[in-house]
């Protein structure tokens, strides 16, 4: 297991990066499918790392708790090498009720990881539905527990979802996530990687 810390790639109102990738229920979603929410939460998971699981209540919690937000989990780790993140397990995982997000969707190229600038597992992007698309308004870790044995004090992406909801502008300082290394596949490592 390699900790990393989430990195700034995208910058508070950029565009979010579009894309077409297969959820577990074997159906393909872009962000049009999101466009009814005043927020997106995209958050880069995986259903192995200690970090990401430790997060999958607090994901959940978000889901079950908002209407107009949808939290999204995407899966970029490569699976040949770590197969516990296989598609198939990410349908087990959502069919047994640990994840329960408003969708679970699988990232085979790593191309949406790597347009996003996603690091680790997890790295939480929250957006807002601006006229017919979304923009950044806040990327940073979900709460303040940074290690997975760790209870959060503070429900921080909650609180700052509350305030974009309530109309208030987001102009938190970027507090990155922590987690395990996105699992690139060997060459297709991107070039913030470094």
């Amino acid at each position: 297991m390699v900790a990393a810390d989430s990195k700034q790639v995208l910058e508070r109102g950029d565009d979010a990066p579009d894309f077409e990738l297969t959820g577990v229920d074997e159906q393909t979603y872009s962000l049009d499918d999101f466009a009814d929410n005043e927020a997106l939460l995209v958050v880069f998971t995986c259903n192995h790392c200690p970090y990401a699981k430790a997060k999958f209540d607090e994901l959940n919690a978000l889901a079950d708790e908002y209407d107009d937000v949808a939290v999204v989990g995407v899966s970029a780790n490569d699976p040949e090498e770590y197969p516990e993140d296989s598609f198939e397990r990410m349908q087990e995982l959502v069919e047994a009720g640990t994840v329960d997000y408003d969708a679970y969707l699988f990232d085979e190229t790593q191309d949406v990881a790597k347009s996003y600038g996603a690091t680790c597992t997890p790295d939480p992007f929250l957006f807002q539905r601006v006229d017919d698309g979304f923009e950044l308004a806040y990327h940073g870790r979900l709460d303040d527990a940074m290690n997975p044995d760790e209870e959060p004090t503070e429900r921080e992406m909650k609180d700052i979802i509350d305030r974009l909801l309530a109309g208030e502008e987001i102009d938190d300082d970027f507090r990155p996530s922590r987690g395990c290394s996105i699992k690139w596949r060997e060459g297709n490592e991107p070039d913030y990687w470094n």
